[in-house]
């Protein structure tokens, strides 16, 4: 997805209507509720059965980058504008879409409750809505997702794992929910992991010299670089090797972390000639300082459920992390 910082600049160049975020209130907000990725859409039955409910979904439940079965980006629940009230506005994401006396997009924070953020689109015609959403789209998920990300890492904050050979070491702080525990820790690599009912959530971090990954060749460099690590750090049973699956190009986006220029990849891991598979996200760190990558990567082994907010749980993760120089 696009940097939140361009979905930001993309919300201002059409016609904003938001609430000012710093003015001073005294109103007292309930506290939202909603499970992470879920997604209340305010409108009417009738639009909802048409174009406009088409490209909510096209747009808004297309499938998650770099999962092994689709799984939709929202989990979406439609109710109609005269059932939006009490309870129901609390939700901590919602979209309302409707028919109205003028062209608007906004996007308004904690009107109902806190935290919360809502998208409002409203045109003159089904047509008007439907050319609002292909166009603001985009701006609204990647706000949706960015606020996501904080509501996951304040749930994480509740409880963290303290990890100070992390800074010691590799020269970076991370929020690491206490559940994980530490599969191999030593100078140079360090392997956590949280177990579920049918499988593991993993995270890694290591380092490689800055001439590892080249801008022209940095999504064939990353793969390579996974694939030597996940065959000389990460033993597999039986012989098998932790590499990316040769049959899904990943995804490669440009971003930052904590500031710095950051390669994001999304794709599907496997151990070579055994059945065992599944989605990782990876962020190779531009750190100049000190000559380096840094690498923080997330995997998921999870072969009976749905991985999408488990993926999801690992982003915010690797996100929280600041490197110390």
């Amino acid at each position: 997805m696009k940097n939140i910082f361009l979905a930001c600049i993309a919300l201002f160049v059409i016609t904003l209507s938001s609430c000012d975020n710093n003015q001073k209130t005294t109103k007292i907000l309930k506290e939202s509720v909603g499970k992470i990725n879920g997604l209340q859409i305010v409108i009417d039955n009738e639009l909802w059965n048409g174009p406009v409910g088409e490209i909510i979904r096209e747009r808004f439940a297309a499938p998650t980058d770099g999962l092994p079965q689709d799984e939709p980006l929202f989990s979406m629940r439609q109710m109609t504008p005269e059932a939006f009230t009490g309870f129901a506005r609390t939700s901590r994401l919602f979209l309302h879409v409707s028919l109205g006396n003028e062209e608007k997009v906004g996007l308004n924070n904690e009107v109902y409750a806190s935290p919360q953020m809502g998208a409002v689109v409203e045109a003159l015609t089904e047509e008007g809505l439907v050319k609002q959403l292909e166009e603001n789209s985009d701006a609204i998920i990647n706000s949706f997702k960015e606020a996501e990300i904080k509501e996951r890492q304040r749930r994480t904050n509740i409880q963290l794992l303290p990890v100070p050979s992390l800074v010691e070491k590799m020269g970076v702080t991370m929020r690491l929910p206490s559940a994980y525990r530490f599969v191999r820790e030593n100078d140079d690599f360090f392997w956590l992991r949280k177990n579920l009912k049918s499988g593991s959530t993993n995270i890694i971090v290591y380092q490689v010299p800055l001439n590892t990954i080249r801008k022209d060749s940095a999504i064939a460099d990353i793969i390579k670089m996974r694939d030597t690590t996940g065959s000389s750090l990460m033993p597999v049973e039986e012989g098998g090797l932790f590499i990316t699956e040769g049959a899904y190009a990943p995804y490669l986006f440009e971003t930052e972390l904590d500031g710095k220029f950051t390669y994001e990849t999304k794709g599907i891991w496997e151990v070579k000639d055994q059945y065992m598979a599944g989605p990782f996200v990876n962020y190779a760190v531009m750190d100049e300082e000190n000559d380096r990558w840094l690498i923080l990567e997330g995997f998921v082994y999870a072969p009976s459920e749905e991985k999408r907010d488990l993926q999801f749980e690992l982003i915010s993760i690797l996100k929280s992390a600041a490197l110390k120089n």
